[in-house]
């Protein structure tokens, strides 16, 4: 019997922890645990320091398990999932945009999508114990390399953007798992690319989520070389950010709605912390909880394209996973037909206030009825968390999924609006949590 006291195994994105023999030994278990359900099994990983003795515990418990296993090589998360589809299941060696001394896993299926709810209940009672496994030496399988991954992926995406993309682009793939395919896609698309930090280190040169304070170098360099485009990815690549030709970054809630618009699709799914903003264009929209995975799901059956403010892009013709190689093509082919800062221009911005409190709401009901008594919302939302909707913006409360906090975001049509939401709402729960 396998043997963890790891509890909960898997979070919001998969399995995350730091680094270390404890997450070796896990990764072993977690590979024992998926062989022993899905026959054949492609492996990849991002380029973290960690990453090779991950690689070799994964795939030594799959071979145990009597598995087979491909090993991919370091390849972004989107390219793992899109290389899927030709085995039953695949592992992606990836903490995505945490820091270098942070590692996990990732499972995915063969549409790209991430595990069910069901599928890692089963992983983790093999992991813990609590079902069967069957070992045999004699049915111990032997390792392959999958050496092709990154040109395959190159290869499904060139076949959407056919007439070439000619722009001067900046991209700053932070050392992670994107440092060759992106550089070389674009540059086959008839890009010149200026490439930051495009090589394999796992010890990043900057913290690798892309958001605006990470990426002051990227900006400066767009404005300094005329460049049309500036790029940037996370650790593994699942997300994109951009950039325009003034070197302005371009917010999460923006770039939902430039790529919304060019995506060909009259029904958009995203997150409900997106700006409101998305529903005042002329899509039909569906809101999921917060994490790319859920807008995956919704889009199995509804849409063409969704995403969320953090920049996890998901277009199912490609797979169900945020692709954020797919999406620096997209986004880069936009940019060769109009100027983006005049796309983001077009885009209402609204203020947006996001915080957060220690704490846990063991409650929800007890909470939305008091929100809803001394706050007077138009209607209440509680897919996740609750969410109440105003007149002129909304509040959203919402535990968060990874720490003993309580996370805050409203959003008004003005600053006024925007703070007394966001401290009525404080006030609120901070009595509930005295006891008030």
């Amino acid at each position: 019997m396998l043997k963890s006291n790891i509890m909960p195994l898997f979070g919001t994105s998969g399995i995350r922890r730091l680094a270390n023999r404890d997450l070796v030994q896990l990764a072993f278990q977690v590979g024992l645990a998926v062989g022993t359900v899905y026959g054949r099994v492609a492996v990849g990983r991002d380029t973290r320091t960690s990453g090779s003795a991950l690689r070799h515990a994964v795939t030594a418990g799959l071979l145990a398990s009597g598995a087979r296993c491909s090993d991919c090589g370091i390849a972004p998360t989107p390219t793992i999932a899109y290389i899927t589809r030709e085995f039953e299941a695949g592992i992606m060696i990836t903490a995505s945009h945490n820091p270098p001394q942070y590692n996990g896993l990732k499972l995915l299926n063969p549409d790209g999508s991430a595990f069910s709810a069901e599928q890692q209940k089963q992983i983790e009672d093999l992991v813990n114990g609590t079902a069967p496994l069957k070992v045999q030496w004699d049915t111990m399988q032997i390792g392959e390399v999958y050496s092709t991954a990154v040109e395959k992926h190159i290869e499904r995406i060139r076949q959407d953007f056919p007439g070439g993309i000619k722009l001067k682009v900046v991209i700053d793939c932070g050392c992670g798992a994107a440092y060759f395919i992106t550089p070389h896609l674009l540059t086959q698309l008839g890009c010149e690319v200026i490439p930051l930090n495009c090589y394999p280190n796992g010890l990043f040169p900057h913290d690798v989520e892309p958001i605006e304070s990470n990426l002051g170098t990227l900006m400066q360099t767009v404005r300094e070389s005329g460049a049309d485009l500036g790029i940037a990815h996370d650790g593994d690549a699942d997300r994109m950010m951009a950039v325009d030709e003034t070197g302005r970054f371009i917010s999460g809630d923006k770039l939902l709605g430039i790529l919304a618009r060019f995506s060909g699709s009259k029904n958009i799914v995203t997150t409900i912390d997106a700006s409101m903003s998305i529903d005042e264009t002329h899509y039909k929209v569906k809101r999921t909880r917060v994490g790319d995975p859920y807008v995956s799901e919704e889009l199995k059956n509804w849409g063409k394209f969704g995403g969320e403010p953090s920049g996890a892009w998901v277009f199912p013709q490609i797979s169900l996973c945020p692709d954020g190689i797919y999406a620096a093509a997209q986004i880069a082919d936009i940019a060769s037909r109009q100027k983006l800062s005049s796309l983001a221009d077009s885009i209402p911005t609204y203020p947006i206030i996001r915080g957060n409190i220690p704490g846990t709401l063991a409650n929800l009901t007890d909470v939305r009825e008091s929100l809803k008594s001394r706050l007077n919302p138009l209607s209440i939302d509680t897919i996740d968390g609750i969410k109440l909707n105003f007149e002129d913006g909304w509040l959203l409360i919402r535990p968060s999924g990874t720490e003993p906090k309580i996370r805050f975001t409203s959003e008004a049509k003005s600053e006024t609006a925007a703070h007394r939401y966001y401290e009525d709402g404080l006030r609120v729960v901070r009595n509930y949590l005295q006891g008030e």
